[in-house]
Parts: structure tokens; C-alpha cells; sequence
């Protein structure tokens, strides 16, 4: 049972810029394919999508540092002052097959100026050209680099959509491993379920604007690569109890107009039960990814508490 404070509805109302975003979003070429068809031929022998360049200006804006782990780059901006107290170790969405998208870099960039911490973006590589072993190991390297560097214990972990299985995965994988563990846990929109078994989502799904539920299916089976849809491994949201007790404090952003805002609430219940310091915020009306339109108030609202949730 959810209780007051652990769910919260922080916008009642979507805000006007939000629903034009939303209509214009609605009348463009969809990021994703419109259904499973679709999306297996947008996969079938298309050239290696390439992440989406590092707008020049941060550079002046903030201090850049560039590494390179397992032959893919990983990206840092900390503040102009030089690396902060926080660190942030963020995965991009794009459903495991898509690179960084251009509207990542002005949140990463956001995230570093409205919460005063460094944020570390791994450029991993995308299935099918690369399998999700490939992720991982990228994801898990990326943690050894910062971790032997960072006192863990202020690192964050984060990613939006499928970034958010990355984040969630890693921080249950560490669990696993023993050893160091991340202070904190952040998800925007996390994809928690690839098979989204709920069958709950399919009344959110007419009001989904970039979602569709046979087109995720089809991506999560591709991404699951033949092992089972409940293997923790693949959906965190059956990861065990005992696993989930190990968890850091954690927090949620999802919109109501999001497929995947089903499972984030199973998933906050069960976080809850396992006794995990955690919240859920919700957002009417608000589309996948929301906090990635930077000008809405609902975003604004997220990074505010991110910022809140940092500085705790």
C-alpha cells in the first residue's frame, strides 16, 4: 500500500507549454516505430546510428573531461570550478538501440548547473550492432573508473528510460558483486519490465504520445537477446527482495501519460515493503522523458527536486 509520502502528485494540471509540446510531438515522425512491424524494419540493416555531438558551447561553460573505456567514450562535465562533492553517473534513453540524443546533452547540462554536481555520460554502444553484454561491461566500467576516483558513497546513479534500467540494473549488479554501493539512486521514466507484462499500461497507451506497447515488446525481446522477460537481469522490477533492501535511497519521475508509470508504482511499492528510503513523483499529463523539455514548468519542478534529493 502506497502511502502519502511516498507517491506525490506534484503537477495536478499540465502546464500550457506542456500541452503544446505534447500536440507537436504528436504531429512529428515518431522516434520509434508505431508497432512491432515497424520497428523490426526500422532495425533491419540500418547504418550504425552515431550519438548525437557535444553542443561546442559547453565547453565554455563548464569543465569537460573526456575518458575512454572499453573503446567508447564517456563524457564528464563538471562545474567551471573543477569537480564537485556529488557525482552523477548518468545512461541516456533511446530504448537500448538509439544513441545519445541531442535533447540529452541540454539536461546533462541542466543537471550539472541546477544541482552543482559532475555528471558522467557513458556513450555506450546500441543493440543490435553491439549486444547488451556490451552495455553492461560498458556501464560497469564506467562505475570502477569513477568509483576507484570518487568516494562512492556520493556517487548517484541515474538515467532516463532505458538509461533508467541501466542506472537500476548497475546499482543491483554492485548489490550482487558486494563491495562499494552508491549513495544514491535517481530514475527518470526508468523502462523497469521489457516484455510490459501489466496489462495495466494498455489504458495509459492511447494517451502516450511517443510509447507504443507492441513496438517496446518487440525492442525488449531484441534487447533480451532469448533469456526469460522476468529475469531480473532483464526487468529490475522482479528483482528480489532481498536484493531491493540493498538499495540506496532512491527516487522516481514519471508522467501520467508514460506506459512505463504502471510499473514505477509497482516498483515504489515494493521498494516501500522492502523498506528502501523511497519516492515516487508524478506529473499529469506529462509525456515520456518530460524532464528533457526544459523550459516546461514540470521540468523545472523534477530538477528542482533532483537538486532537493542531492543536497539531502
Amino acid at each position: 500500500m502506497l502511502t502519502h509520502s511516498s507517491i506525490e502528485l506534484r503537477s495536478p494540471t499540465p502546464s500550457l507549454l506542456m500541452r503544446a509540446v505534447k500536440w507537436m510531438v504528436s504531429r512529428q515522425t515518431p522516434v520509434f516505430p508505431l508497432d512491432e512491424a515497424g520497428f523490426h524494419a526500422a532495425m533491419a540493416g540500418r547504418k550504425l546510428p552515431l550519438d548525437a555531438p557535444m553542443p561546442a558551447g559547453l565547453r565554455r561553460k563548464f569543465m569537460v573531461e573526456e575518458r575512454e573505456l572499453n573503446g567508447h567514450k564517456v563524457v564528464t562535465l563538471h562545474p567551471k570550478g573543477g569537480p564537485a562533492e556529488w557525482h552523477m553517473l548518468y545512461f541516456h534513453g533511446g530504448g537500448f538501440v538509439k544513441p545519445m540524443f541531442k535533447v540529452h546533452w541540454p539536461l546533462v547540462a541542466a543537471m550539472v548547473k541546477r544541482c552543482g554536481m559532475s555528471v558522467t555520460v557513458p556513450l555506450y554502444p546500441v543493440v543490435p550492432e553491439a549486444p547488451y553484454t556490451a552495455q553492461d561491461d560498458l556501464a560497469d566500467a564506467a562505475w570502477a573508473d569513477l568509483a576507484a576516483r570518487h568516494n562512492p558513497s556520493r556517487i548517484i546513479l541515474n538515467g532516463d528510460s532505458a538509461g533508467g534500467h541501466m542506472a537500476l540494473a548497475l546499482a543491483l549488479r554492485l548489490i550482487a558483486a558486494g563491495g562499494a554501493q552508491p549513495g544514491k539512486l535517481a530514475l527518470f521514466a526508468p523502462w523497469l519490465d521489457l516484455g510490459l507484462a501489466d496489462p495495466a499500461i494498455a489504458a495509459i497507451e492511447p494517451h502516450d504520445v511517443m510509447l507504443k506497447i507492441g513496438t517496446l515488446r518487440a525492442c525488449g525481446a531484441m534487447v533480451a537477446a532469448g533469456r526469460a522477460m522476468d529475469d531480473p537481469a532483464v526487468s529490475p522490477l522482479y528483482a528480489s527482495a532481498e536484493a531491493l533492501t540493498a538499495l540506496p535511497p532512491t527516487r522516481i519521475w514519471t508522467g501520467r501519460h508514460d506506459l512505463f508509470i504502471i510499473d514505477s508504482r509497482s516498483f515504489l511499492t515494493r521498494l516501500i515493503e522492502a523498506g528502501v528510503d523511497a519516492k515516487l513523483y508524478e506529473y499529469e499529463a506529462a509525456p515520456h522523458v518530460f524532464m528533457a523539455i526544459l523550459p516546461t514548468r514540470e521540468a523545472k519542478d523534477a530538477l528542482g527536486l533532483l537538486a532537493e534529493f542531492v543536497a539531502a
